[in-house]
């Protein structure tokens, strides 16, 4: 089992070029699906997640070449595909259950694994399954997989979500692009990676207009175009090395982003203390000033991220004072709270409240990373511990991060991959 090594005490200061962002790349590369002809993304992220997408491409016939050194996909689908998608690729990423939207509008039929991925909740498919029964889609579950057919096509329809789901969202927007008339889309996430979709589907050919704050009708095509399409950054990676740079009180410049699109995380940050200074596609992160407390509440885009509450947890244990957080968006996601009261961490759990009693000096530590977000949260309190702190179980961190410990130890952070 792989782990990191972390020598905490260090200012971190330098350069870091954020990637591609994973949750972008992943229904992107599902959408290949809907297509023959020549598919180019660049800007990927080389993370475990993505390398498994790629396999279940080529495990249900694509032609897919990827270039690690130049981060760029090339996709053709010359053949017929296969319309099942096993467990052992879904097991450990969640977002191969996008395929069942594409397979199902393209070829009447598609047998998918139930998901894997982090264990952070239940996070159930029904709004997926929901809304294509809706557009006429027969569905059973069968021994862990979702069998789908359709007699001829899937039907437009007006689908609300009862929650606003990403995936819900996406594996929706895929199913409809083929379907029978137009699919009016109510209540949809809008998250910058559900938006970087569209905008490939749209050079794909598809008809999508957007024609309400959370509202999208989708138009059936009958015929797909190649294109070339640039991933767009990791605005949770980016936010991630912000809240490096401040628990060490650094100074990173962080590049190849937009800042417009992370605003809130900004905003939080600058009330607290952290000085940004926001440029066209890079920040400078700094922070001499003795931070203040916080209270946040994690909610749908654009509010603050589900994906960065363990990370700003770690920092508001450095911070002298009381912060609450309030995890609305999944059930269960405050299991890396163990392990930081296993450094000296002052924390009280109420339901989905977390208040954080901060200003503790952190004890480095053995500790178990339980889902990606969270092993990056002891990452950071590792940063800022005395002595030495191990992290175990990092084939989560290596799903969403790329490079990280290259990433941090460039930056003078003294960290170190153990076999």
């Amino acid at each position: 089992m792989k782990k990191l090594e972390i020598r905490g005490g260090r200012k971190l200061y330098g350069t870091i070029k954020i990637s591609g962002s994973k949750n972008a790349t992943l229904p992107i590369l599902a959408a290949t699906i809907l297509t023959d002809k020549k598919i180019t993304i660049s800007n990927i992220p080389v993370v475990r997640d993505v390398e498994t997408m790629v396999n279940l491409l080529k495990e249900i016939g694509s032609s897919v070449k990827l270039d690690k050194k130049k981060k760029k996909i090339e996709i053709v689908n010359k053949k017929l595909l296969k319309t099942f998608a096993p467990y052992s690729l879904l097991k450990t990423m969640r977002a191969g259950v996008l395929v069942l939207g594409p397979l199902l509008s393209k070829y009447k039929v598609a047998k998918v694994s139930l998901p894997g991925g982090c264990a952070i909740g239940s996070r159930p498919i029904n709004f997926h399954l929901d809304a294509l029964k809706k557009m006429g889609a027969n569905i059973k579950i069968k021994n862990g997989y979702v069998v789908a057919s359709v007699k001829k096509k899937l039907k437009g329809c007006l689908i609300k979500f009862p929650k606003i789901s990403v995936g819900a969202t996406e594996n929706i927007l895929l199913a409809a692009c083929f379907a029978k008339g137009k699919t009016k889309l109510r209540n949809c996430s809008l998250e910058p990676e559900v938006q970087d979709l569209i905008i490939f589907l749209k050079k794909l050919g598809c008809k999508i207009n957007k024609v309400g704050t959370r509202d999208i009708d989708v138009t059936g095509v009958e015929k797909l175009y190649s294109a070339t399409h640039k991933v767009i950054f990791d605005r949770i990676e980016a936010g991630t090395y912000i809240l490096a740079s401040a628990i060490t009180k650094g100074r990173l410049k962080i590049k190849n982003m937009d800042p417009k699109i992370i605003l809130t995380e900004i905003n939080i940050l600058k009330k607290m203390g952290v000085n940004i200074i926001k440029k066209n596609n890079y920040i400078i992160v700094d922070c001499v000033k003795k931070l203040k407390p916080a209270n946040i509440i994690t909610k749908p885009y654009p509010g603050f991220p589900t994906d960065l509450q363990a990370q700003i947890m770690a920092l508001m244990t450095t911070v002298e004072g009381v912060s609450k957080i309030k995890e609305n968006i999944f059930e269960n996601r405050f299991m890396h709270v163990s392990e930081l009261r296993r450094m000296g961490a002052h924390i009280e759990i109420n339901e989905n409240t977390a208040k954080i009693f901060g200003g503790t000096k952190l004890n480095g530590a053995e500790l178990m990373a339980t889902d990606l977000r969270a092993s990056v949260c002891l990452i950071l309190a590792g940063l800022v511990a005395k002595n030495k702190t191990v992290v175990n179980r990092i084939y989560h961190l290596d799903r969403g991060y790329e490079k990280i410990e290259k990433k941090l130890s460039d930056c003078n952070a003294q960290i170190k991959r153990l076999k």
